[in-house]
């Protein structure tokens, strides 16, 4: 037993639970069941911990997720992440805190022409989106995960196993796993956190049309981003100290470059770059890599019209940069997110782009729900499949809607939506748009959501145990 688990009240479920993928969501699930004596394993694929990508955007439904979750994730992030909030007195009794787009609120994002060829210090945003008041923040992948694995009990990780099937008894005996090394372990449920590639979501989809097989793999969304990290001093030099710290998105037909400060103020800090390219083709040319690369020629190509200020920046890139393809589920939503005992979460379950900046707390939402459902349980695999049964019907609308939102807000930032006119742009229309869905991402009630969710698994089991397929818990 660990020191935390010492001195947190209740029992040990007498069930455990296997974890597959050990990414931020992955071992963000460990902890948070670990917060609560719930045995778990996390099996990765990989020799090690890694970690894809650069700066990594949390609003403020994440941090209330990650409250729920484990108070220690909170203080992983608050360490090695950027926070911005706004005044304290502006939180509601309901612990949503206040709306997106009031004044109190800190900036979230600064919304410029890219195409204008005003300089950045003299250059006014068209518009300017405030987070709600307990703010938002950002973070470094790698480091955030970092922090996350410092955190993990001894033993609690399996390296090199990669899921191959999942072996699901009819009755109340454990899930066997096969991995591709030709190992096997066993676990009474499953939950797959193996992101964008996920081999969980795969078998989940097989077993919801029983055992037919199911294309079950990502879309391409037809865009892509070049991504890169500059050093701060080097932009503030360039654009001046209030453009290179505010976080900004550069909008322009069929393209848009994002920027914004990851890791704490001070020496070191760096801007996270995200240039963001539509295709023009729903045909990525990998069948294996999400990423293939670049030069720089490709980038200055691909913005080819856009004024002085992106094409700076742009020049701030490496000499190689990488171009990764933009997946997700739009295509491919799973009618439900478990199939008995076995659960995708996160990126397994509802894989999306990242224009909403919220893809990631979504994840963490998922983590804290999960973890809020499996605390009281004392096992029995009827019980276990309710507890995920409820997850899903908790989460799945919630986080079906960002895949779909995400694409979307995307066209409408580059001005290819319908009814935002390519010249002039309204902006004043992009911005009442772009408000309304990010409060959805944002104001939500963690508290009222993990309630009903508990709610909902209490009356599943109820309607188990009056129809005696369970005994008494």
């Amino acid at each position: 037993m660990t020191k935390h688990e010492a001195d947190t009240p209740g029992h040990s479920p007498g069930f455990e639970i296997a974890i597959i993928g050990g990414g931020i969501t992955g071992v963000t699930l460990a902890l948070a069941l670990d917060r609560r004596r719930i045995r778990c394993t996390i099996y990765e694929q990989a020799a090690q911990f890694r970690e894809l990508g650069a700066g990594l955007g949390f609003g403020s439904n994440a941090l209330r997720a990650m409250r729920v979750c484990d108070e220690r994730v909170l203080a992983a992030y608050r360490r090695v992440g950027r926070h911005v909030s706004g005044p304290p007195s502006s939180t509601t009794s309901t612990g949503t805190e206040s709306k997106v787009g009031a004044p109190a609120g800190p900036v979230w994002i600064e919304f410029l022409d890219g195409t204008s060829p005003v300089a950045a210090r003299e250059l006014a945003p068209a518009f300017t989106i405030h987070a709600p008041a307990d703010g938002h923040g950002a973070v470094h992948r790698a480091r955030y995960l970092d922090e996350l694995v410092r955190l993990l009990p001894a033993g609690a990780v399996r390296f090199g196993k990669r899921l191959h099937e999942i072996t699901q008894p009819a009755g109340d005996g454990k899930l066997t796993m096969v991995f591709s090394d030709g190992t096997t372990a066993r676990a009474d449920a499953v939950v797959g956190c193996d992101g964008i590639k996920s081999r969980t979501r795969e078998i989940v989809a097989a077993g919801l049309k029983n055992g037919e097989e199911v294309d079950a793999r990502c879309g391409y969304s037809g865009k892509f981003a070049y991504r890169c990290l500059i050093p701060m001093d080097r932009v503030v030099e360039d654009l001046g100290e209030a453009r290179a710290r505010e976080p900004s998105l550069w909008m322009g037909p069929d393209r848009h470059v994002l920027t914004f400060p990851i890791g704490p103020s001070g020496p070191g800090q760096l801007l996270n770059l995200v240039a963001f390219v539509d295709s023009g083709s729903r045909s990525w040319p990998s069948e294996t890599s999400l990423t293939l690369p670049a030069t720089r020629e490709d980038v200055v190509r691909d913005f080819r019209g856009f004024g002085p200020n992106v094409q700076r920046l742009l020049g701030m890139m490496q000499a190689t940069p990488d171009r990764w393809g933009l997946f997700d589920l739009v295509d491919r939503p799973l009618a439900r997110f478990n199939h008995g005992r076995i659960l995708v979460i996160g990126d397994a379950a509802h894989a999306s782009t990242p224009h909403h900046g919220s893809g990631a707390g979504f994840c963490t939402e998922d983590v804290a729900v999960l973890a809020s459902l499996l605390e009281h349980l004392s096992g029995g695999a009827a019980s276990l499949e309710a507890a995920f049964a409820a997850l899903d019907a908790s989460r799945r609308e919630r986080c079906q809607w960002l895949v779909a939102s995400s694409r979307r807000s995307a066209d409408v930032m580059e001005w290819r939506e319908p009814g935002f006119t390519r010249g002039p742009p309204d902006f004043d229309a992009i911005r009442r748009d772009m408000e309304t869905r990010q409060s959805i991402c944002w104001d939500v009630d963690m508290k009222a959501m993990v309630r009903a969710a508990k709610e909902d698994l209490q009356r599943r089991i109820n309607q188990l145990q009056a129809s005696s397929e369970l005994g008494p818990q």
